[in-house]
């Protein structure tokens, strides 16, 4: 590539440039005129895109609750891509990148967002041509976190799976999350909680469900299994024979040191086991965040803390029916990456969709929007303090995402028209279920995103702010209520495009539309301009 095709380049550090691959420490790209700038982490979607407000954020060992990647791209073509993690800062219209002794690879790919993402993408993470389980986009899933928190059992997540059906919902993936097992490490079903759960595995597959169970890469101390992994130095150390008690939400545990192969393989003959001799399905797996892996613990091992969150999320390509909340660097591969949780609240409604489009432009296309509602159990407690518009409105961001998970059951904290209005959501997704399964399959094999921003279908409209509306593909708009109320404004890229009341509209154009509760604002492109 001609130099001349990096414009307003700066290297601070070498003295030597090559449009590819320099070795390097800190690059310097002045801003093109109008140029934003997406990726780093995923919980940063809402300050996407970057180039306007100041901002410096440091990517090495923080995931921030959720994905994150060493890639940058932007609306005018431009890429940067690490291998290994980096600081980044936007100030006085320039980008200036820094990563210690570590190679970037950079350019201009094409003429817009679309051109530098799939360089990007073929370059950095091609994608595998694997997709995870069908199921968990072809139905909605359901997850008994909020309904039972920490009082997992038997005859409750079974009570939760037939009030599913009852209620007139499909059947889809169920989750049963924190607390099954006998402790974090011993991976069997309480026997206290669960006295037969193979006869519940069976029930609920009988039902039409999918079954996983959440697992973490902690285990109790002065336990058996602890025990038995301690003498194969199988955790992290404080100093040798001597494990870390690493400090989490549920506590201080000893943590799997999956560098070690006697760990890995350990850590997936149990679920092997599980889904053998109990007939569970998959997995969530939980807990991989950056945060726990300290330096000290890391002394003897040449790997980062970033690149031990990258082990764990390997995990979980053996199983095709996984979740993962926290990931690093497996953007291509057929893994779940789900939102961090988010409060009931209006404000955290609306990072549903910037933070989806920033995952999806870092190759992390199979995307799930945290929980209907929200994710955090402390926000229904208290059934007053629900909003039941917030729960709708939450289902309807959720019904033509690429995927769609409950948790609070809807027909206990809602009346009957606000339940009605959740079910025609799920009713949507399912007309349009061979829709989403047919861009997941694609995105499995092109490695594009499934959900899009705007500005990745239509370069140069000046669409690089939108945030509350995206694009399933390039052909199905849709345009959610995520603050309260009933009506809002939506930008008609160009094109033709019919309405979900059957009116049509030819973009570009904006158009303000009433939205009662029950309507899910969406438009399918019919010409293209």
């Amino acid at each position: 590539m001609n130099i001349r095709h990096l414009p307003s380049l700066v290297l601070l550090v070498s003295t030597t440039i090559f449009a590819q691959n320099t070795a390097q420490s800190e690059l310097k790209l002045d801003l093109l005129p109008n140029e934003v700038w997406w990726g780093g982490a995923v919980t940063l979607g809402t300050k996407m895109p970057y180039g306007v407000t100041p901002i410096d954020i440091n990517l090495d060992g923080d995931n921030r609750g959720n994905q994150y990647a060493p890639l940058l791209v932007s609306s005018k073509g431009r890429y940067v891509w690490c291998e290994k993690a980096f600081r980044f800062d936007f100030k006085d219209k320039a980008l200036r990148v820094t990563s210690a002794g570590n190679t970037f690879r950079y350019g201009q790919a094409g003429q817009n967002l679309r051109d530098a993402y799939r360089h990007a993408s073929r370059s950095f993470f091609p994608t595998d041509g694997k997709m995870p389980d069908r199921a968990l986009f072809a139905t909605p899933q359901y997850n008994t976190w909020i309904e039972l928190m920490y009082d997992q059992n038997q005859r409750d997540v079974l009570k939760y799976a037939h009030a599913i059906v009852d209620n007139g919902l499909p059947p889809g993936v169920l989750m049963i999350d924190d607390n099954w097992q006998e402790d974090y490490g011993k991976w069997t079903f309480h026997p206290g909680r669960f006295p037969n759960p193979k006869a519940m595995m069976n029930e609920l597959h009988a039902l039409g469900f999918k079954v996983m169970v959440w697992v973490c890469p902690f285990v109790s101390p002065d336990s058996d299994v602890y025990r038995a992994l301690a003498k194969k130095n199988a955790f992290f150390m404080d100093q040798p024979g001597d494990p870390a008690m690493v400090k989490w939400w549920n506590g201080k545990s000893a943590m799997l040191d999956l560098s070690n192969p006697a760990a890995k393989a350990w850590f997936t003959g149990e679920l092997a086991r599980l889904q053998m001799t109990c007939g569970v399905d998959g997995f969530k797996l939980d807990a991989g965040d950056t945060t726990f892996y300290k330096a000290r613990y890391l002394a003897h091992e040449k790997l980062d803390a970033n690149e031990h969150a990258r082990l764990f999320g390997e995990i979980g390509l053996a199983f095709p029916l996984n979740e993962y909340r926290a990931c690093w660097k497996l953007a291509g591969r057929p893994l779940v990456q789900r939102l961090r949780d988010k409060s009931h609240a209006w404000g955290d409604l609306e990072k549903l969709i910037p933070d989806m489009i920033a995952a999806g432009l870092m190759g992390y296309t199979f995307v799930c929007p945290d929980l209907i509602g929200g994710g955090e159990f402390s926000s229904f407690l208290n059934q007053a303090t629900i909003d039941q518009d917030l729960v709708v409105r939450s289902a309807q961001v959720h019904a033509l995402a690429p995927m769609m998970q409950f948790s609070v059951a809807p027909w206990r904290v809602l009346d009957a028209a606000h339940l009605t209005a959740v079910k025609q959501a799920v009713t949507l997704r399912m007309r349009f279920t061979p829709r989403i399964l047919e861009l997941a399959k694609a995105s499995a094999a092109t490695g594009e995103p499934i959900l899009r921003p705007l500005a990745y279908v239509f370069p140069n409209g000046g669409y690089e702010n939108v945030k509350n509306q995206f694009l399933m593909g390039d052909d199905l708009m849709v345009a959610p209520m995520v603050a309260k109320g009933t009506s809002r404004t939506v930008l008609i890229p160009p094109g033709t495009w019919k309405a979900d009341d059957g009116g049509t509209i030819t973009g570009p154009v904006q158009k303000t539309f009433d939205v009662p509760l029950a309507r899910l604002l969406h438009f399918e492109r019919q010409e293209r301009p």
